[in-house]
């Protein structure tokens, strides 16, 4: 053997490896974490045998809009591996025709022979119809005799009888195959707009030129072996909202409280049996306060600008924008704190959850329990995240002035250690849907108020007893003006409920006016301190605006009349507003 050649031919090994394919990775999505404005999903790929030395691995097909700062890889297997670098590359192909494409195609051309098929019937109706008229005319039209020819015999009553018969049973089988006839073309030609619809939107999903990504990932490793790869990066179009479904058990005075992740997928991806997380955390926002910019007050000046000016103008702020984007994109990308929130999960005592929790500094997460798919169409999808039971405070609302009916509130607080995040709120009375609502972001500790609706059982009557307006004084002459108000409550329940009634008496704005409260009484008002404690003490309140507040404990089958009396005066000739 030549030992001269050696060298060459460890030169044309190197080359070979250095420009040898790259080994293309037969990827699964596995995971995804969903955050509120975009995602971050995880493929596996097992690779069998890597050879020693550099290796170029593709991960292809992926979706264009993948952010390239975001792309992270670990490897594990039987030999160690050290990551070179990352590359990620955009493509275009032709796009395949859909299958649900050629399906809705199949299903629109079935529709329109159907509807030609329709219109076939139409015309024949038409023909028969117009034929109906012809025997008709015919047979009512006297026929004329030449000259010297005998005239033709008159019909006899009872053919026209028959003939009559005939008509009308004819007229009545075309007019009832027409009615059908348009009942089935007006159902006909909604399937075929929705048909249309839904293949108009799938096109335009689907460009005649698809742009996809691919990563390559290059290692180098010490010795042949296997691996297990493990990709991940960020994609736009993915969130998730919080939902509640609230229950109030009234026997046991609590709220059921049913917390879901109504998550979106419109990535690109179809996710089919995946590990979800939903995580709280906003990567959007950055990882710090903006900073703020001086204000500065100048003298106004006029610039002049040249044409190439405003353009080098417009290009720097082009450029500004292009910085900003970069700098957000740039914050999408995994960070050791973020890796943080994922740590052992603390275990919440008042929450029964269906998805396992994940708790850090300034996030939670939801580990889903079982696996989920998601089709890429953004169609909403609810998940269930777990079940808080919390005790209820109910009471009823009422402000008969305005509307003599009292309804249902239960005020409850947050007893867990999470804070439940703004989302829609869909509330029951035991298993009767009452209403939908918004419930804003509550805190560990804090109340919020579930509105149960009209509740016929405590009647609310209110009447105004008199109105009487006098002349009082002997050298200024004032007019005065006293209303007395009676309002009843009355509990048909068997239970002893509370009612918080608000009703109002005027305020003066003018020292020349004056309002007296004469019931309820000064003394029978409650203080300031006991009026904003929490919970609120039974009596009656009165803020500065005059808006009353009575609290109080009505027992089963009780009557309670609560009296409102007040007066207005004021000079006789002095033009005041307000007075009803």
């Amino acid at each position: 053997m030549n030992l001269l050649r050696l060298p060459l031919v460890l030169v044309a090994l190197v080359c070979t490896a250095a420009f040898a394919a790259p080994i293309a990775a037969d990827s699964t999505l596995t995971a995804a974490t969903i955050y509120p404005d975009r995602a971050v999903v995880t493929r596996s790929a097992s690779l069998i045998e890597v050879p020693a030395g550099t290796t170029e691995i593709s991960f292809a097909q992926l979706p264009a809009a993948l952010l390239d700062e975001s792309v992270q890889v670990s490897a594990k297997g039987t030999t160690a591996a050290a990551l070179l670098d990352i590359t990620t590359r955009i493509a275009y192909v032709t796009a395949e025709p859909d299958a649900r494409v050629k399906t809705l195609e199949d299903q629109l051309l079935a529709l329109r022979r159907d509807e030609r098929a329709l219109n076939d019937q139409g015309s024949v109706l038409e023909s028969q119809r117009a034929l109906l008229t012809s025997i008709e005319k015919v047979s009512t039209t006297p026929v004329t005799s030449r000259p010297g020819e005998t005239p033709p015999a008159r019909p006899a009553l009872e053919d026209y009888e028959k003939l009559l018969g005939f008509s009308a049973s004819q007229r009545a089988r075309l007019d009832a195959a027409a009615q059908k006839l348009d009942l089935d073309r007006t159902s006909l030609a909604e399937k075929i707009a929705a048909t249309q619809a839904q293949l108009n939107e799938l096109r335009g999903h689907q460009p005649s030129r698809r742009a996809h990504k691919t990563v390559t990932v290059r290692l180098a490793t010490e010795a042949a072996g296997k691996l297990d790869l493990t990709l991940s990066y960020g994609l736009p179009g993915a969130s998730w909202t919080p939902a509640y479904d609230a229950r109030l058990r009234s026997e046991k005075r609590q709220v059921q409280l049913d917390a879901f992740g109504l998550v979106r997928n419109g990535t690109g991806e179809d996710w089919k049996a995946i590990t979800l997380t939903l995580s709280t955390a906003r990567p959007g926002l950055g990882g710090a306060a903006p900073e703020i910019a001086p204000w500065h007050v100048d003298v106004a000046r006029v610039v002049n600008y040249s044409r190439s000016d405003a353009g080098s103008m417009a290009f720097d702020r082009g450029l500004g924008s292009v910085a900003k984007r970069k700098s957000l994109e740039s914050s999408l990308a995994p960070t050791a704190a973020m890796a943080d929130n994922f740590a052992a999960p603390e275990p919440i005592a008042a929450l029964n959850a269906s998805a396992q929790i994940e708790t850090a500094a300034t996030s939670a997460s939801f580990k889903i329990a079982t696996p989920v798919t998601l089709a890429s169409d953004n169609t909403p999808q609810r998940l269930p995240l777990g079940t808080l039971t919390l005790a209820a405070e109910l009471s009823y609302q009422t402000t008969p002035k305005l509307q003599e009916t009292a309804y249902l509130a239960a005020a409850v607080v947050n007893r867990s250690e999470l804070p439940l995040l703004a989302g829609a709120l869909n509330v029951f009375l035991d298993d009767t849907f009452v209403a939908t609502a918004r419930l804003a972001t509550t805190m560990p500790g804090e109340k919020f108020t579930l509105n149960l609706g009209a509740d016929e059982g405590i009647a609310i009557k209110r009447k105004i007893v008199s109105r009487f307006t006098e002349d009082t004084g002997f050298t200024t002459k004032s007019r005065r003006t006293t209303y007395d108000i009676l309002v009843t409550l009355t509990n048909n329940k068997r239970t002893t409920e509370r009612v918080v009634l608000q009703d109002v008496a005027p305020v003066s704005r003018d020292e020349k006016i004056v309002v007296e409260l004469i019931a309820p009484a000064a003394r029978e008002l409650l203080k300031p301190e006991d009026a904003a404690a929490q919970p609120p003490k039974l009596g009656i309140a009165r803020d500065a605006a005059g808006k009353l507040t009575w609290r109080l404990d009505l027992k089963p089958g009780e009557k309670r009349e609560i009296p409102l009396k007040f007066s207005i005066e004021h000079p006789a000739d002095l033009p005041v507003t307000g007075v009803e």
